[in-house]
């Protein structure tokens, strides 16, 4: 199964940005090597994650965003303190997903690599 997931900082502050966002996109290849997940396409924004990962149809989606989000939450707020003395969690509760089946997998990926602010 190919699931396109998107999920945000609490209260969508601006968070994912130089040494936070390298060592999140670390920790998530990490976790989903753990899981036995394939990252797709990767890219962050200051105030999100657009991930397309593909993994066995035995794992829901719910338990491999919880996962991502519990993993990088925990290992980030141990390392960067002052997301620990902004917010109550580092993740909102919610998150979206999707699988490819009325789009193809390239477009998907495509989207998301666009994400990445253009520089000026």
């Amino acid at each position: 199964m190919n699931y396109h997931l998107v999920w945000t900082p609490k209260y969508r502050y601006k968070l994912i940005v130089g040494n936070v966002e390298k060592r999140l996109k670390e920790l998530l290849r990490e976790k989903c090597q753990q899981l036995n997940i394939k990252i797709l396409s990767l890219e962050t924004m200051p105030d999100y994650i657009h991930i397309f990962v593909r993994t066995s149809p035995i794992i829901a989606p719910n338990s491999i965003v919880g996962a991502l989000k519990g993993y990088t939450s925990r290992v980030l707020r141990q390392e960067f303190t002052h997301l620990k003395s902004r917010l109550p969690t580092l993740w909102t509760r919610s998150y979206f997903v999707s699988t490819y089946g009325h789009v193809s997998a390239k477009t998907i990926e495509q989207y998301i690599e666009e994400q990445q602010p253009r520089v000026q």
